[in-house]
């Protein structure tokens, strides 16, 4: 490798590792300091560059774009402000075990502290976050320099895939030129080809390793899932995913339910027809329903589980995990990194192994399983019971803005249900995601559904929908409320710079709705003013500005010979098989589907546990 000068030569190094690290992507925000990176990346013939000007919304991308292919996209940016603005995204990545790489370019070490401009304290910016951290030496055209940065690109890539996956931080100081100026002298002959080439492959090839229980406490595990009422609980799955056909697998085993998060990977797919996924949980569990069967499973109300094996994250919907806390049964919560991500702190065991191998190794060593029938039969008809009304109450009026039946929950189910086969699907907090997973009941439907729950903000959405899109043809839909939608417009330009269509389907419920299911909206003021916030922001502008194709659908109240369910489902069609994207704004009234979400708990749970249970509750 001949370089003009030692940044040149540092930063092609750096980015030459990150490609013999399988890296295939990067994220580029516009910027002076970070202009040998930049460069580097950008005459790397084996590198995909995105383009984003807003750092904010290229760490999003880059989150989004991980998420979807559990490998990381790193990001390059300049000094300042600019790293930033990578922290919301480092927290959530931190939080959702996504792997996220950010080289921010730094001045000069003998600048810091001297009120240079653009100079900022960038060391350990982002704290605790980040599974790694290294403050890179000023670059130099030393075989041991550039050893030791190989290695440190090696190290950073896999600290931020492994088992424990999150962000790294490399800082990266560079003094001028910044451009690939020749400067004599500035690189000598003879340079170690090795470490200025690097070699076939990574400079250093890191071996992963899963963490498995030993076979006694294998055995142990195995044993206490013979039970004959148990649950495998998958809550919002890790990069890459949980694996369906290994859950299948254990499911089988047991006899147990798999209750699914819509974020898991296993509440859509084939694997549906064979396993007894279970989705509607979050409509007919409550603490309430915690204990109301007799220990020995004879009550005709409910009957709790006596093993529950939790996966994943902490599921979505707060009532199952407060059932879940108040049933006594014991419970097994795995962890591939040994950490902790039970909130309740009702689990009984923490066991340390990655849950696809756990899975497959168990399915092969239950013994005596099959489960009671009953067992699965309650939780199925709960669940079937729980759809008929659901969609029953599609014909029933009444309600407090004088709407029919339609309310938010309606805008998840239907377009799940018209999305392409097989499509991806990004779930806005806060109300989108939890209407999913109450609404959407499970399908065979080839439907990665994807969100952000590892800090569960509303910042950066667009962004990461856009960035999980980049990473696969599927065909692209991003669910959001209009706050989501205003704090990330700027993540719309990636659709034109990074080359990504999608169907944006808007919830407009002119401000914070989900305050309406806290005890706040009973004063007011300050309710409206202070947490609702309504905006009176009109979205087709929005749609103007970025080259969407705009839809309309109003349900304020809906109009007695006008389904919205319908006019949604036709402009959600049109969207889907026309070319390019798509912005389709459903105007709700928050309050009043509010009201309808509470009128549905009481009438579903009163169905399913009947009135003894569901006053228990009152």
């Amino acid at each position: 490798m001949t370089a003009p000068n030692r940044n040149t030569l540092w930063a092609r190094a750096i980015v030459g590792e990150l490609v013999a690290a399988g890296v295939d992507a990067v994220v580029v925000s516009p910027g002076s300091r970070s202009t040998p990176l930049t460069m580097a990346a950008a005459r790397h013939e084996d590198l995909h560059l995105f383009s984003q000007l807003d750092e904010r919304s290229a760490a999003y991308f880059a989150l989004g774009r991980a998420r979807r292919t559990g490998r990381v996209t790193p990001l390059i940016c300049t000094s300042g402000t600019a790293a930033a603005n990578y922290h919301p995204a480092v927290m959530e990545a931190d939080n959702a075990r996504v792997p996220l790489l950010a080289l921010t370019a730094d001045r000069p070490p003998e600048l810091r502290d001297s009120g240079a401009n653009q100079t900022a304290d960038q060391e350990k910016l982002y704290g605790d976050a980040v599974r790694l951290y290294k403050d890179l030496p000023e670059p130099a055209a030393a075989d041991r320099a550039l050893r030791s940065l190989r290695t440190t690109v090696d190290r950073a890539v896999a600290a931020a895939e492994g088992a424990d996956a999150g962000p790294v931080h490399l800082n990266v100081p560079f003094a001028k030129p910044l451009e690939p100026t020749p400067v004599e002298g500035d690189v000598p002959d003879g340079l170690d080809p090795s470490a200025t080439n690097g070699r076939d492959g990574p400079y250093v090839d890191v071996t992963p390793g899963s963490p498995e229980p030993e076979e006694t406490a294998l055995r142990e595990l195995a044993k206490a899932l013979s039970a004959d009422r148990g649950l495998i609980v998958a809550g919002p799955a890790d990069p890459p995913g949980l694996d369906p056909e290994a859950v299948t697998a254990l499911s089988h085993a047991t006899g147990y339910p798999v209750l699914a998060d819509p974020l898991s990977g296993l509440r859509f797919g084939g694997h549906t027809r064979v396993a007894p996924v279970i989705g509607a949980y979050d409509a007919y569990l409550s603490t309430a329903v915690a204990g109301a069967g007799s220990a020995d499973g004879s009550a005709d109300d409910w009957t709790d589980p006596e093993v529950v094996l939790r996966l994943g994250a902490s599921p979505t919907s707060k009532r199952l995990r407060k059932y879940l806390a108040g049933t006594g049964a014991d419970q097994y919560a795995v962890d591939p990194a040994g950490r902790w991500r039970e909130a309740e702190f009702a689990a009984t065991d923490l066991v340390v192994a990655e849950p696809n191998r756990l899975c497959a190794r168990l399915s092969r060593l239950v013994s005596g399983g099959g489960g009671d029938p009953e067992w699965r039969e309650q939780w199925e008809t709960a669940d079937r019971v729980t759809r008929e009304h659901h969609r029953g109450d599609r014909d029933v009026g009444g309600s407090s803005a004088g709407q029919t039946g339609f309310h938010e929950g309606d805008v998840l189910r239907v377009v799940a249900e018209e999305s392409p086969d097989p499509s991806t699907l990004f779930v806005s907090n806060s109300m989108p995601v939890r209407d999913l997973d109450r609404f959407v009941p499970p399908s065979t439907t080839n439907l990665t559904a994807l969100g952000n729950r590892g800090v569960s903000g509303i910042d950066g959405i667009i962004s990461s929908a856009l960035g999980a899109g980049s990473a696969t043809t599927d065909d692209l839909t991003l669910v959001v409320g209009d706050l989501a939608l205003y704090h990330d417009t700027n993540g719309l330009l990636a659709i034109d710079r990074c080359g990504v269509d999608v169907t944006v389907v808007l919830v407009n419920n002119d401000g914070g709705g989900i305050f309406h299911a806290l005890p706040i909206e009973s004063f007011d003021p300050p309710f409206t003013s202070e947490f609702k916030t309504p905006h009176g922001l009109a979205f087709e502008p929005v749609a103007d500005l970025h080259g969407l194709e705009y839809a309309r659908i109003d349900a304020r109240p809906a109009s007695e010979t006008t389904d919205p369910a319908d006019a949604l489902a036709e402009a959600y069609g049109r969207a889907r098989d026309a070319d390019g994207s798509h912005l389709i704004e459903v105007r709700t009234d928050a309050e009043s589907s509010h009201r309808t979400r509470e009128r549905l708990a009481a009438t579903v749970e009163r169905a399913v546990h009947g009135e003894r249970v569901r006053s228990a509750d009152d």
